[in-house]
């Protein structure tokens, strides 16, 4: 499901109804806070981008409630997503949301928004690292699609006057395994690039143009790693890898959005990206943020997602599910600062609203 909207109320809701949402939170949480009789073992398994979120959230959460153990594992969204399908993981992290003939197939299962997040376009130019290239849907898709092969290619010196780009072959880096982070890359390819929605589209996994030179890389930390080891070459990371990326010295693309702007990934581009579309967010809340039509918004924005069976085996494990995935949601000084440091920015409002509401629904 697509939705586009120029409305900007992210920032006006947050804080008019801040109070309202931490009371709300404190009572609901106290309300089904379990008590099990036994030690209750949780499985988690996806997105590389939401592992050092999961990883932070996971140590804390089992230091308020020993007598649950969560497993948490770093596969791939794609992956996440067909666990809980398969019934073999409680929780499936991704940065993707279901297709529409997925739920169909699996009405079970939900979608559950438990934070926001961006992907970054990053580089390795040597001398040019340190200057912010700007890039736009269009080029990415020629260079992904292997028509642009050369850093000092007309349609990128075009974009960059007056930078010295160097004549070398642009070695382009992609996910290997089924990502979210492909889907939300290539969603901002399809949006912005008419050429590749009619030959390529999107997905977590699609059928990528035979580029020479180009290479793979598994999970977010490989992308990192293997843009650093190979120089000219270009790829997409999460958010949460910032402070990798900064270690590694790598360059980050200025990305033209909706509104024809060059943007960096800032907390308040990727705000701005989220307040133009996220008030549109549906009951199922299967909605894509990426291409944002408003001014200052980052285009590579998107929900992150617990998907889980709303049918559990058993009422004790419903209900420790529900509340691991309420309290890592719920609005509060502590939480909002655990996902700043990892890069995450909380849900607004509306999108709080219906997914704790879908939350309820595990049973």
């Amino acid at each position: 499901m697509i939705y586009h909207d120029k409305s900007g109320v992210f920032r006006f809701r947050r804080h008019t109804l801040a109070t309202q949402m931490l009371g709300l939170a404190a009572i609901m949480m106290l309300a089904i806070a379990p008590c099990f009789a036994q030690q209750m073992t949780l499985n988690e398994t996806g997105s590389t981008l939401l592992y050092p979120l999961f990883t932070t959230w996971v140590a804390q959460y089992g230091k308020a409630h020993p007598d649950v153990h969560i497993n948490i594992a770093a596969t791939g969204s794609e992956a996440g997503i067909q666990q809980v399908i398969a019934g073999k993981a409680n929780i499936g992290a991704s940065d993707a949301y279901m297709s529409d003939a997925d739920i169909r197939q699996h009405p079970q299962v939900i979608n559950v928004p438990l934070a926001i997040a961006a992907q970054t376009i990053n580089y390795n130019v040597p001398n040019l690292n340190a200057t912010h290239l700007k890039l736009d849907g269009p080029t990415l898709a020629a260079i992904y699609s292997g028509t642009v092969r050369t850093w000092d290619a007309p349609q990128i010196a075009a974009l960059n006057p007056g930078v010295a780009l160097p004549h070398h072959a642009i070695v382009p880096i992609r996910r290997a395994e089924g990502s979210g982070d492909t889907f939300v890359f290539t969603q901002f390819l399809t949006f912005s690039t008419p050429s590749w929605e009619s030959d390529r589209g999107y997905g977590t996994t699609i059928d990528w143009p035979n580029v020479p030179g180009s290479m793979t890389a598994v999970g977010n930390a490989g992308m990192v790693k293997t843009i650093q080891a190979t120089a000219y070459s270009i790829g997409y990371v999460g958010v949460s890898y910032s402070d990798d990326i900064a270690q590694a010295k790598l360059g980050t693309v200025a990305l033209k959005n909706g509104a024809g702007e060059y943007v960096l990934p800032t907390r308040d581009s990727i705000m701005a990206g989220a307040a133009s579309l996220g008030a549109r967010t549906p009951p199922d809340e299967r909605l894509t943020l990426v291409y944002a039509p408003a001014s200052g918004s980052y285009p590579l924005v998107n929900y992150e997602y617990a998907v889980v069976s709303i049918r559990q085996p058993d009422a004790s494990t419903a209900a420790a599910i529900r509340h691991f995935l309420l309290w890592a949601i719920v609005p509060s000084e502590d939480n909002e600062a655990v996902l700043t440091a990892a890069h995450f920015i909380p849900l607004p409002p509306h999108t709080w609203e219906l997914s704790q509401a879908q939350i309820q629904s595990i049973k």
